[in-house]
């Protein structure tokens, strides 16, 4: 069986080539022969949901999801695939909870409805009576052994919670007291679900970051990823989707979402969204959909501990110094790439252990001085030598379009 550190290795180097489940499922299925793995018992309910989860699960080319299903996992009930239906269905559903009590996994699709005691959401019929989506929850997540949020409305509410929420959605982890491992995604891509299963599975709980999200799959941002980085750093911007450049300008979110879409693609690892020419419109983050609308319109502010930096603003400043190119990559690169993921507006993220929070505070603000006092430096030798240095126009004109958008200037 893979080590630990293979299986990482795997997760983020060779799905450019091949799909991570395809190469998994051979020696899960192997292992389990020898006995040295048992396929766990698997609850997966749908809440609130348009069931987009179970549908990308499904897209799954090579291995089928029904492979997937039959080597990796015993799925005791799922509502799109359970070959009873009724109270059948619902009685095998019962009978795990109870016989496989610390042994199954809960896996939760959906935002759990919590106005009116969560009548606007009801799963299946117990007796003459419904059950509606939050009572099942409470019910069977304190006797499962994993509890899995699939897809950004059972993480943290998504598109179910965005204003004026009436049906007083939320993520799982805000209804219930137990651990929850959150796979956002809107939906959440393929490789997510299953390559987190398959660490369960074989090497127990992964690695998570303070949304409690998988840090193999959503470990940097997609910014950092990105194939269009580099036009990024050369200044190069697109001014409408579908046009070549980077599309910061036009509402990409990249530089706060943390997945690995650029890597990890869709559709069999053919395209994603920025590859085609649309922004990245944040569907993993916390507070999705609202706090990343307006989709085409450019980030105004960044959110710090410090209070909001305005893009805009610092760059004009910055310009009116000679540094704008530097002030747009401390800003974007930098400031929101780390300090600002846990800042959103509309976000409450699990309050990280302070150590690494204040160390890396004081690690951006040492790095932010330090480049202040070289471009000072700089600044005042030129000066006493009286040369007279100008960004040529070409570029001067792309990084004074970049902060004044629309704007037009006088040659």
């Amino acid at each position: 069986m893979l080590t630990r550190r293979e299986f990482l290795k795997l997760c983020t180097a060779t799905v450019l080539t091949a799909s991570l489940t395809d190469q998994i499922v051979p020696l899960m299925r192997h292992a389990f022969a020898e006995g040295k793995l048992t396929k766990p018992p698997v609850i997966w309910l749908e809440l609130g949901s348009c069931t987009g989860n179970s549908i990308s699960l499904d897209n799954a080319v090579n291995p089928t999801v029904y492979q997937v299903l039959a080597d990796m996992v015993d799925m005791r009930y799922h509502w799109l695939l359970n070959v009873a239906q009724g109270l059948e269905a619902v009685q095998m559903l019962l009978d795990t909870v109870e016989k496989d009590a610390g042994k199954f996994w809960l896996v939760i699709e959906g935002a759990v409805m919590t106005a009116d005691n969560g009548r606007y959401n009801h799963v299946f019929m117990r007796g003459n009576q419904m059950v509606t989506g939050i009572t099942a929850l409470q019910e069977i997540a304190p006797k499962a052994k994993h509890i899995i949020a699939v897809g950004t409305c059972a993480c943290f509410g998504g598109p179910a919670a965005a204003y004026p929420n009436p049906g007083g959605a939320k993520g799982v982890w805000e209804v219930i007291k137990q651990p929850v491992i959150n796979i956002p995604g809107c939906p959440a891509n393929p490789d997510w679900m299953t390559g987190t299963f398959s660490h369960l599975i074989m090497y127990g709980l992964p690695e998570l970051d303070s949304y409690n999200r998988p840090k193999l799959f959503f470990g940097q941002t997609i910014h950092d990823l990105c194939q269009r980085r580099q036009q990024f750093e050369d200044g190069i911007f697109a001014s409408f989707p579908g046009e070549s450049g980077c599309l910061y300008k036009v509402g990409c979110k990249g530089p706060i979402t943390h997945a690995d879409c650029p890597r990890r693609q869709w559709n069999h690892y053919v395209n994603w969204p920025v590859r085609a020419g649309a922004p990245c419109i944040g569907c993993a983050n916390p507070g999705f959909p609202d706090s990343s609308m307006p989709f085409y319109n450019h980030l105004p502010d960044v959110q710090t501990p410090l209070g909001a930096l305005n893009v805009k603003k610092f760059g004009a400043a910055a310009a009116g110094l000679g540094v704008a190119a530097v002030g747009a990559h401390l800003i974007t690169g930098v400031v929101a790439k780390r300090i600002g993921k846990h800042w959103l507006d509309g976000t409450k993220p699990h309050e990280p252990d302070p150590p690494e929070n204040i160390e890396q505070l004081k690690q951006e603000l040492d790095d932010l001085i330090r480049q202040q006092n070289a471009l000072i430096s700089e600044s005042k030798s030129l000066q006493r030598s009286e040369v007279k240095r100008k960004l040529p126009r070409t570029l001067r004109q792309k990084v004074v379009d970049f902060f004044r958008p629309g704007q037009k200037h006088r040659r």
